[in-house]
């Protein structure tokens, strides 16, 4: 296992633990992410929870994503087949923020009226009443991005891998600053139903709907490829157009279609991984999977990709010798089973060992 000359992972204490842990026991819902006994400091990926769901304009409840997958996590079986003792890594998550998960709560409750009234045709009587809330939810998205920035930061400074749990998906932004700010460029490969490319959706800067809008403000991006998409509105698709090859859009539709036709899933993936450059960002919306493995996500549409096609692309992608330079899995809400945060927890421990490999800390 290769780790930075600055970080001393392989402390005593971590291989104590891995010399005493056993892989193949029962999951221990009082230890880590995924029932490991690693610590944030002995932990070569850190996962940042974001329970923070404010835009949301369809159903809540990815605020408790973080928790969910979190509970769910040590039902997963570590062993890996294509890699070797991926366990051994080390990964950890950060304590869910109380204070984030307070204000998203607080707000959400004013931004669902808001958004009400907007649908309801903003009556002029209520007008007065909603004409500073935009701009107060704003004020704490940016908030928000400037915490998980210097959160990040301070993880990359310490050789660590970082990934962001949403939440909904405005939540890893300030990732995506603090990448910006140690890479000269990366492209985005975007796993979603949705473009996420309105500006300042239903007036919020910071919506779930404007993220990717938002990220190609960063002049790092060189590239957006968006997997999946189903659900996408006329300007979206027409910013993509006018991108000058900056944004790819691989529809679900047109994907599903070459498979019908005869194309394999390698051959699309091998068309989506050529627009790509060498280092990338992962975004994985968990609505660009199909709903039967996300039936409680906020804004779930018919199509999508199954579980191990996803798994296969970010393979591919590895194994094209691409660099993972981080992540983030959003908008897994609980639902009434575990079955949301059980699928959400495996999603996670494939991008998080996937990544590892593709920086050379893991072997395959």
């Amino acid at each position: 296992m290769n780790t930075p000359l600055n970080q001393p992972i392989n402390s005593n204490s971590k291989v104590e633990k891995i010399a005493s842990f056993d892989p193949n026991g029962v999951g221990d819902v009082n230890g880590g992410l995924f029932g490991l006994p690693f610590t944030i400091e002995e932990a070569e990926v850190v996962i940042v929870p974001v329970p923070w769901e404010v835009t949301v304009s369809y159903s809540a409840g990815t605020a408790q994503g973080p928790l969910a997958v979190k509970e769910a996590s040590p039902q997963l079986d570590l062993f890996e087949p294509a890699i070797k003792d991926a366990w051994k890594l080390g990964i950890a998550m950060e304590e869910i923020s109380s204070d984030w998960e307070a204000t998203s709560e607080a707000l959400r409750g004013k931004a669902e009226s808001y958004i009400n009234w907007l649908e309801d045709g903003c009556p002029a009587s209520e007008q007065e009443a909603y004409a500073n809330l935009p701009m107060e939810v704003t004020q704490k998205g940016g908030e928000l991005l400037q915490w998980l920035k210097s959160k990040a930061l301070s993880y990359l400074d310490q050789g660590k891998l970082v990934g962001v749990l949403g939440g909904d998906h405005s939540t890893p932004l300030g990732l995506m600053h603090a990448l910006a700010e140690r890479h000269e460029e990366f492209g985005i490969l975007q796993v979603d139903a949705h473009a996420d490319l309105r500006d300042a959706y239903e007036g919020f800067t910071y919506s779930h709907a404007s993220i990717m809008f938002n990220a190609l403000k960063l002049p790092q991006v060189k590239k957006l490829v968006q997997v999946g998409i189903r659900d996408i509105c006329q300007a979206e698709a027409e910013m993509a157009e006018q991108s000058n090859g900056r944004i790819t859009i691989f529809y679900d539709a047109v994907l599903k279609e070459n498979l019908y036709e005869g194309d394999s899933w390698k051959k699309e993936c091998k068309k989506i991984i050529a627009q790509l450059p060498q280092k990338v960002y992962i975004s994985f919306d968990i609505d660009g999977l199909d709903p039967k493995l996300c039936p409680a996500t906020g804004t779930p549409v018919p199509g999508g990709l199954e579980f191990e096609q996803a798994v296969y692309l970010i393979k591919a992608l590895v194994k094209s010798g691409r660099e993972i330079i981080g992540f983030d899995l959003c908008e897994v809400a609980p639902g009434d089973s575990e079955w949301n945060g059980n699928v959400g927890a495996r999603l996670l421990y494939k991008l998080c060992n996937w990544m590892a490999v593709s920086q050379k800390r893991l072997e395959v």
